[in-house]
């Protein structure tokens, strides 16, 4: 779903003729998701379009005018560090398993690499994720070094321009031509409705997060010609000490981990449109326990200075709005009751 918002100085050049109160300007006003029709590829020739700003920002400041406790699960969890550094340490050790111990296997190296070397890529994109809202460290720079150290098990430099682009999705979501997040114009017609592309689209979307960021056309930043420098020096010294077949197990490994597992499904949830007027998801399910709430989408958009992790301690007593719903529903007014309870046992413990 996009939005064909009107810029900051056409607001102000329409100021005057705009309704006073805000609940008349957008029914969104406080927790509205919205009213549009989500797109049908049988009918349709575009994804959902409307002309509203995203629902974030003011979903936030009315659920922290009811709930102020809620910044009190704001911060960092240094936890994440320690996750980063077993699970950089637990691939490169399989890369050099396979490319110095278990030279021979084929259909098992496949297997390993799908079934392990997936799921712990998948669990890098979490990392990531973590370092670039600043959730695994107590300061940017340390937060920067937390999203590199993940990039180790990866082969190519994802940290950096992840960082970049997220940043600018969490900023501008929905909105063309700035959100880079949205299909691009061959995505969609590729996709359409039949199966059978889809599911190819997903086997080479690893490559989709190379070729939208370079639809940006933007110049590197300086923390991306790092991570190049970086990541290059690390595939030197993985092919150095654990041989080309260690280094592809690592290639393999991110194919699978970003493409079609069930650790990578939470691309999909997170903004493709399964209702009318929704264009965040949230899953419940038990993927968030090894993949550390990744699944909490709508809660992480609305309120993102908290980690992942503590979001989790929200729904865990949500079971029967579950069943109502399933495990893609909304997060409701009832999950911020829960967050602010959860702030204020926090804040007594």
């Amino acid at each position: 779903m996009s939005h064909s918002s009107p810029t900051v100085n056409q607001r102000e050049k329409y100021q005057k003729d705009l309704p006073r109160d805000a609940k008349a300007l957008d029914k969104r006003f406080p927790l509205y998701l919205g009213d549009w029709k989500k797109s049908d590829p049988a009918v349709d020739d575009d994804i959902a379009m409307e002309n509203l700003d995203e629902p974030h920002m003011k979903r936030k400041l009315a659920i922290l005018k009811k709930h102020p406790e809620i910044e009190k699960l704001y911060g960092h969890d240094s936890r994440t560090t320690l996750v980063t550094i077993l699970a950089a340490a637990a691939q490169i050790y399989s890369a050099y398993l396979f490319g110095r111990v278990w030279t021979d296997t084929f259909w098992g190296f496949l297997a390993y690499a799908y079934a392990v070397g997936g799921s712990i890529t998948a669990l890098y994109g979490v990392l990531i994720h973590e370092a670039t809202h600043n959730h695994a460290a107590p300061t940017v720079f340390l937060n920067k070094l937390v999203g590199l150290m993940a990039n180790i098990g990866i082969p190519v430099p994802i940290y950096a321009s992840f960082r970049r682009y997220h940043l600018e999705h969490h900023t501008y979501q929905g909105v063309v031509g700035m959100d880079p997040d949205l299909p691009l114009e061959w995505e969609k017609k590729m996709i359409r409705g039949n199966a059978a592309l889809k599911l190819l689209w997903l086997f080479i979307y690893p490559l989709m997060y190379v070729v939208r960021g370079a639809a940006m056309k933007k110049t590197p930043s300086t923390w991306e010609v790092y991570n190049i420098i970086f990541t290059v020096t690390t595939d030197v010294l993985v092919a150095k000490f654990c041989g080309l077949r260690g280094l592809l197990y690592l290639f393999v490994s991110l194919w699978f981990g970003y493409g079609l597992h069930p650790g990578a499904a939470h691309f999909i949830q997170e903004h493709y449109t399964f209702d009318d007027g929704q264009e965040t998801y949230s899953y419940y399910g038990i993927l968030n326990k090894p993949y550390m709430n990744i699944g909490l989408h709508m809660e992480h958009h609305d309120c993102n200075y908290g980690p992942q992790s503590r979001l989790g301690r929200t729904i865990e007593d949500h079971k029967a709005a579950r069943k109502q719903v399933g495990k893609l529903r909304r997060a409701d007014e009832h999950a911020y009751e829960e967050m602010a309870l959860d702030a204020q046992k926090a804040k007594d413990e």
